[in-house]
């Protein structure tokens, strides 16, 4: 079995592959001071939740903008599974040809989330996700990253607006049921769904103006769900994406023969 891990810097999302089936997933928080004994430890809390045998794992693919954890995951997966972890970064193989200035500054969360994108649905796209930061990022039919957009997510802009202003409450972000609110908190969500919505429905047209092309848009990540019912040019919402992404550098990078 194939252990894959998207490390983000709120939350870090990990799945089990059996061959083509994706046959566990788990969302646990990401704390950048985990030790090896930790991470091994949540791993193992994990795979006895759903019954799994470590001993079943034979490799790991590890997607991480949190450079401090990387050496704990990387001693926990040989200690646990005996298999050093595949980290996706400069020098693995993606199948893309990254087409930016400085190719190292693309987070590997972006790199999967094309190769994921590219593999599951014509091109041109725009793959969105709705991180701790948003990404916004485009990918030609030929498999081409060209570049993209970074903005601040949602979570991180509404614990601005409650840090930063001093009468106003911490909100669960939702859909309130009209753009106009009744009430302060109805205000908050309004501007957090609907003015989000617009806001990536904006720089989605801006961005195929410039690619003079009509591009498949394709959302993941934490809102994307919330988003896309709002938004008027997300075409798809796959919430797997990253972990897709993954699975398919993990196989690029294995010799004739190797673990699939």
């Amino acid at each position: 079995m194939l252990l894959v891990a998207d490390v983000g810097n709120s939350h870090t999302v990990l799945g089990l592959y059996s061959g083509d089936e994706l046959a566990a997933h788990w969302r646990v928080m990401t704390s950048n001071y985990r030790t090896t004994d930790e991470v091994r430890i949540l791993l193992d809390m994990l795979f006895r939740q759903e019954r799994i045998d470590p001993a079943s794992v034979n490799g790991c693919c590890i997607a991480s903008v949190v450079p401090p954890l990387n050496h704990s995951i990387e001693k926990a997966c040989r200690l646990s599974f005996g298999a050093a972890p595949l980290f996706v970064g400069p020098g693995v193989r993606t199948g893309l040809v990254i087409q930016v200035e400085n190719p190292k500054e693309v987070g590997a969360d972006r790199i999967v989330d094309a190769v994921g994108a590219i593999t599951e649905y014509a091109g041109p796209l725009i793959v969105v996700d709705f991180g701790t930061a948003t990404t916004l990022d485009v990918v030609s039919g030929n498999a081409e990253y060209r570049g993209g957009v970074i903005v601040p997510g949602i979570q991180i802009s509404a614990d601005a607006l409650c840090e930063r202003c001093a009468k106003l409450p911490r909100v669960e972000i939702a859909k309130p049921a009209t753009v106009i609110g009744r009430d302060t908190i109805a205000h908050i969500r309004s501007g957090l769904t609907y003015g989000y919505a617009d806001l990536i429905d904006g720089l989605i047209g801006r961005m195929a103006a410039e690619m003079d092309e009509s591009p498949t848009v394709v959302a993941t990540g934490g809102f994307a769900n919330l988003i896309a019912g709002i938004a008027r040019r997300i075409d798809h919402v796959d919430p797997m994406l990253t972990l897709k992404g993954l699975k398919i550098v993990f196989a690029k990078n294995q010799p004739p023969g190797g673990v699939a």
